[in-house]
């Protein structure tokens, strides 16, 4: 049986345990369980702080996680990332006040307020910067204010919370951070049970990449309308009573859909349909 640590709160955790859901696993709470074991897939889920669960992957006391590249890359010593999972995007980012023209190779000597200090001390040290890093838990926006640090550094997804604090962003992303399926080393992630976890999640992960497209078009018109629906390998073309038509179905990147759909009426497709796939595998 393996142990699969999935976030315990908030919406990295309910991302998890739905992808987790999807893929076929059991592991739904009912209240606050730290652990449900899902007999069928042979699968222990613990319910750990996000924080936590790169500490536990990598001293081997549980075989895979789900939590954030940023929380993996944080801790003393990261487990190994073996795949994205598409959600909980955000940057990692240096912020200065609006009126400084401090950069992040501008910071020597000066303090920096962060929950994330591995991070910024690696960082620091890439860059040959000497700073002190001024380590807090959340609120660290405005520690500028209340004199402990000169820049911060932290997760930013829309920037909102520096802008209403007087603070800009500066220089470029430390790291781009992401949800990430993690394991203790290759040997546990290339372990049978644990190999058929990070298929069935792939699965749910390339799906929502794709859609299925289905229209009617005229014989004539074939050519040009594969060109906007190539699908995996090649379409799916199928006679139909009218020998002027033939009706395709195919597999098509989810980004720019719409803009096909319109292509494709332009062409005079008819019949135009598009389904959500559940999972898939490439």
């Amino acid at each position: 049986m393996i142990k699969i640590a999935l976030p315990n709160k908030g919406a990295l955790s309910e991302q998890a345990v739905a992808i987790a859901k999807e893929a076929g696993y059991k592991c739904s709470r009912y209240g606050k369980e730290l652990c449900i074991t899902d007999v069928q897939n042979d699968v222990e889920f613990f319910f750990l702080r996000p924080r936590d669960i790169a500490v536990y992957v990598s001293r081997g006391v549980i075989d895979v996680g789900i939590t954030g590249r940023d929380l993996n890359l944080d801790a003393e010593h990261p487990a190994l990332e073996v795949m994205g999972l598409g959600f909980g995007g955000s940057t990692f980012r240096y912020a200065v006040p609006n009126d400084s023209d401090l950069t992040p190779d501008k910071l020597e000597g000066k303090r920096i307020a962060c929950s994330y200090a591995n991070i910024v001390k690696r960082d620091l040290e890439a860059r040959g910067i000497n700073a002190q890093v001024v380590r807090v838990d959340g609120a660290v926006e405005v520690s500028i204010r209340l004199g402990v640090a000169d820049a911060v550094a932290d997760v930013v997804e829309s920037g909102r919370t520096l802008k209403d604090a007087g603070l800009k962003v500066t220089g470029d992303a430390v790291m781009t951070s992401e949800a990430i399926v993690v394991a203790r080393d290759a040997a546990t992630a290339e372990s049978e049970q644990v190999v058929r976890f990070l298929k069935r999640i792939n699965g749910i992960v390339l799906a929502r990449e794709y859609v299925m497209i289905e229209y009617d078009i005229q014989k004539d018109k074939l050519e040009s309308a594969t060109v906007l629906t190539p699908g995996i390998e090649a379409p799916t073309v199928a006679p139909l009573q009218d020998p002027a038509w033939v009706a395709v179905k195919s597999m098509i990147k989810k980004k720019g859909l719409n803009t096909i759909v319109d292509q494709l009426a332009e062409l005079g497709a008819k019949g135009i349909v598009v389904m959500d796939i559940r999972t898939c595998r490439l």
